[in-house]
């Protein structure tokens, strides 16, 4: 049974950094890329950022490029989003996904997102 478990959200203002963490537990984690999902208020879900499962290598979408960086601890089953220079825009519940499909560009087409997801608050 995948289980995910966000953390480490929580009211930052504008400029400001936060670290999700996403435990992860129920399967292989080195097994299987993984991604963060977002859902700002009144929005659907939309894709921000997927980390490979060879190489470590990252795909960002244009609007966090260059100021959110995923990762993982495959030691750990821990996925990893740093955020910095947030912006107001940011504020959403964030999600972590285990992919089952993706683009070559990096989206995820197929996933299991199965955590409560994590606050996000930007705002001064």
């Amino acid at each position: 049974q995948v289980q995910l478990v966000e953390s480490g959200g929580g009211l930052v203002q504008p400029g400001g950094s936060l670290r999700l963490s996403c435990a992860a537990s129920g399967f292989f984690f080195s097994d299987y890329y993984m991604s963060w999902i977002r859902q700002p208020p009144g929005k659907g879900l939309e894709w921000v950022s997927t980390i490979n499962r060879f190489d470590n290598g990252t795909w960002d979408a244009d609007s966090v490029k260059g100021r959110f960086t995923i990762s993982r601890d495959n030691a750990k089953n821990t996925l990893y989003l740093q955020m910095n220079n947030l912006k107001p825009e940011d504020t959403a519940v964030y999600y972590c996904a285990k992919v089952n499909a993706v683009t070559d560009t990096g989206e995820p087409t197929r996933y299991d997102q199965e955590g409560q997801g994590t606050q996000v608050t930007v705002s001064s």
